[in-house]
């Protein structure tokens, strides 16, 4: 598809020479960059600056070896990475991710997805993102340790708190922030709050654990409100991934009145139309990291079928896809819309195709992007900086208001842009214009150097 400006054309024709084969930065720079037509016809001043030719291409990419040695005494070498993409507004500030699927494309279109989320959680913090092509499912926590203290023998010398603040993210929970922090405290010789999602002992804030699943609930909740005249209550609702988000996401989603009838992992889904019961998940899950198959020996009645696709074929009013990104295609949208599904909001980065929201946008589907209905992860990563800071710990309470608080926010600064710029109640233009333009006018202000 062409660009009907041809400056933008420009920009992501030189964005897909430098960074052949790699189709999910492509991917997600194509989507960014079709949001900001309406922004150039206001702002021409944006194109003259060349703020978007700068804001697509990241300010560092750092790539290294990471060498370990497994419990049987072999060497390992794995390859990590840092994208610090964009530092206008704040510290570079995203997670680090710790899977198979790991490569330069996924990190560079995380990070860059990162910049215009830190952006509309109204905290100042820029956009990073890291990890590695390590699978820690199956590795011993010695291991574990091993490959996360090579990590950050190479990492810490680029990160700090007031330059990077690294997170978790896939694969990476509070054993392996543990170990990376307890690293990066021995080389430096420094106590500081230079990575974020750390146990409640030792600088951590309470309701980081729940966040992301909790702030997904909270904008879909205000999503339905404002768009809808409706709510949570009484809904069916479909969640992919049984991981942190999508676990923290049923509980919340359960507590606003709906009944969650299904989730997955990598291997397939169960479904129980009786309500999923998250306590046996989460003994599955964070108990014993076991797969999501075991719980219709806990629950009978359930079923569980091999293959994660075939969630989506469940009839459901909400989705909420939470495992990785393009779970969700044009085939699977099919399904949802011809179910008669109201809402769909994503927990997972970049979890729908292009072709699937499009589909949801046409049939009048309440669509909630990523970069605005996920942000609840960072934004009280950025609440654990502020704590840091002050060397002072908020209670439960105050932390789940200040995030509702955000992502309430969040929604509508992106449905007022989206109004602003000619397409009302698109979410993806909107989130994506929001977080761009107080991007955009930090680094016009801070010079070309930026």
């Amino acid at each position: 598809m062409e660009f009907k400006n041809s400056y933008l054309q420009g920009v992501y024709d030189t964005v897909a020479r430098r960074n052949q084969g790699e189709p999910e930065f492509l991917q997600a720079v194509r989507e960014v960059l079709e949001s900001f037509e309406p922004v150039l016809e206001k702002r021409p001043e944006l194109a003259e600056t060349g703020i978007i030719d700068r804001i697509v291409e990241p300010e560092r990419f750092i790539t290294f070896r990471v060498s370990w040695v497994d419990d049987s005494g072999k060497v390992q070498v794995n390859r990590g990475y840092r994208v610090q993409f964009n530092s206008a507004i704040g510290p570079y500030k995203g997670g680090l991710r710790l899977h198979p699927s790991v490569n330069a494309s996924v990190i560079k279109f995380l990070g860059f997805e990162q910049v215009f989320k830190n952006s509309l959680t109204g905290l100042p913090m820029g956009g990073g993102k890291g990890g590695s092509d390590f699978d820690p499912k199956g590795k011993s926590d010695g291991e574990v340790m091993r490959f996360c203290q090579s990590f950050m023998t190479e990492l810490y010398r680029h990160i700090g708190p007031d330059t990077d603040v690294p997170a978790g993210d896939i694969g990476v929970g509070a054993r392996e922030i543990g170990y990376l922090f307890g690293q990066y405290k021995r080389l430096t010789n420094q106590f500081t709050g230079v990575l974020t999602g750390k146990g409640l002992t030792y600088g951590g804030s309470l309701v980081r654990t729940e966040a992301t699943g909790f702030g997904l609930c909270y904008f879909t909740q205000e999503m339905l409100s404002v768009m809808k005249k409706d709510s949570f209550a009484g809904k069916t609702v479909v969640i992919s991934g049984s991981g942190n988000v999508a676990i923290y996401a049923c509980k919340k989603a359960t507590e606003l009145g709906a009944k969650v009838v299904a989730m997955s992992d990598s291997n397939g889904y169960v479904y129980d139309p009786a309500g999923i019961n998250l306590d046996v998940v989460r003994q599955i899950k964070e108990g014993r990291r076991g797969r999501i198959k075991e719980y219709v020996e806990a629950v009978p009645a359930a079923t569980y079928t091999e293959g994660c696709r075939g969630i989506w074929g469940i009839k459901c009013d909400i989705a909420l896809p939470c495992a990785t990104q393009n779970e969700l295609d044009g085939a699977d949208a099919d399904k949802l819309i011809a179910n008669g599904v109201m809402a769909v909001a994503e927990g997972a980065n970049m979890p729908s195709t292009p072709e699937a929201i499009e589909k949801f946008q046409k049939a009048g589907v309440l669509f909630g992007p990523a970069k605005a209905a996920n942000a609840g992860g960072v934004a009280t990563s950025g609440l654990e900086m502020c704590q840091n800071s002050m060397r002072y710990s908020w209670t439960f309470e105050e932390v789940d208001q200040k995030l509702h608080d955000i992502m309430v926010g969040i929604f509508h600064n992106a449905y007022s842009a989206s109004q602003e710029f000619g397409a009302p109640g698109n979410l993806v233009m909107g989130a994506n214009i929001a977080g761009f333009l107080k991007v955009a006018d930090a680094m016009k202000w801070q010079g070309v150097a930026y």
